[in-house]
């Protein structure tokens, strides 16, 4: 079965509520009703219904079976104030002063997961990845012991002798620009934790990736890879990962065994954690456009309810794909 098809039998075993606050978003609004009639998820745009009915004629789609809720005059918005005051009581927040944030409908939708109202929330096709994170990180914050927010592509291969039967996991491409070691072995058990619940991955073979391996270069960059390493082990110690590795090593058998031997991740490798954001982001994107691999993401990792971001080059399908994840990852 293809990765999305896997995920969509996951989100449809349990059909999750979906809230997506770019209501007036043309491919948003076309995505909606999609992603309803395929049974991956109830899903609620956000915004004045007049206006999102208007443009929903416009191109042609009909949202009969997709819900509008309009912040501005939602009978749940006192309460939503009320609990987003004790929220951010520490910062001082007023009740003024949240019903002003909740015009920003980010906001309105982080409060619908938070208040039980949505499972997960869906955005970024207008707005940046720092817009969506922040409201996320203010009002539904990380999982218990998580200390870092980050973030996964799920890459699928051609070549099915990649990773997971052509399935692989990149991470961090999208949040932590420059992680530290402690940072670097959070992403490695969250994106370990994303193979196994999201892509079916049964046992997650983590490499830690560098420019050398097992000691082949000197480096203070290598040197928080294998401290990363070291860390992650202790955090976890039965998860199968090792490191550092080239890619080369953590991908091809022969060359793992070459430059790794004895090593169970080296050459068999499913899911790839990178150095830094540079490394990340550009590596998914040359295995996206010189490899032909499908791209899924970016996948948000740590939070304590499922909100992911889009591209703000996204089409309806990616749209549709991303609620499918945020589904998934409610329902695991």
């Amino acid at each position: 079965m293809a990765l999305m098809d896997n995920i969509m039998a996951r989100a449809r075993a349990n059909v999750r509520h979906i809230v997506l606050p770019e209501g007036n978003e043309p491919r948003t609004i076309q995505a909606a009703p999609i992603a309803v009639k395929e049974g991956i998820a109830k899903v609620t745009l956000l915004g004045n219904a007049e206006e999102i009915q208007a443009k929903a004629k416009e191109l042609g789609v009909c949202l009969k079976d997709v819900a509008i809720v309009d912040p501005a005059r939602d009978e749940k918005r006192p309460a939503y104030i009320e609990a987003l005051c004790e929220i951010r009581k520490s910062k001082g927040v007023t009740p003024e002063q949240a019903d002003k944030m909740l015009n920003d409908f980010l906001y309105y939708g982080i409060m619908m997961v938070k208040m039980g109202d949505a499972d997960g929330m869906v955005s970024g096709a207008v707005h940046s990845t720092g817009d969506v994170l922040r409201p996320a990180l203010q009002i539904i914050k990380g999982k218990k012991g998580i200390k870092s927010v980050s973030s996964s592509f799920l890459m699928e291969s051609p070549n099915k002798n990649m990773g997971e039967n052509g399935v692989v996991v990149f991470s961090d491409c999208a949040v932590i620009p420059c992680p530290t070691a402690e940072e670097l072995a959070g992403i490695a058990l969250a994106a370990a934790e994303t193979a196994r619940g999201l892509c079916g991955i049964e046992e997650p073979k983590v490499a830690m990736l560098s420019f050398s391996t097992k000691g082949s270069a000197k480096h203070e960059l290598v040197d928080k890879v294998t401290q990363a390493t070291q860390m992650a082990h202790e955090m976890a110690p039965e998860l199968c990962l090792d490191g550092e590795l080239q890619l080369d090593a953590a991908l091809v058998p022969e060359v793992g065994e070459l430059k790794a031997p004895g090593s169970k991740v080296a050459g068999h490798a499913n899911v790839l954690v990178f150095p830094d954001l540079q490394a990340g982001n550009i590596g998914y994107k040359l295995t996206q456009r010189f490899g032909n691999c499908n791209a899924f993401g970016p996948v948000m990792q740590g939070l304590a309810a499922p909100v992911n971001d889009l591209s703000r080059g996204c089409s309806v399908n990616d749209i549709v794909s991303v609620i499918a994840i945020t589904a998934a990852q409610a329902n695991a």
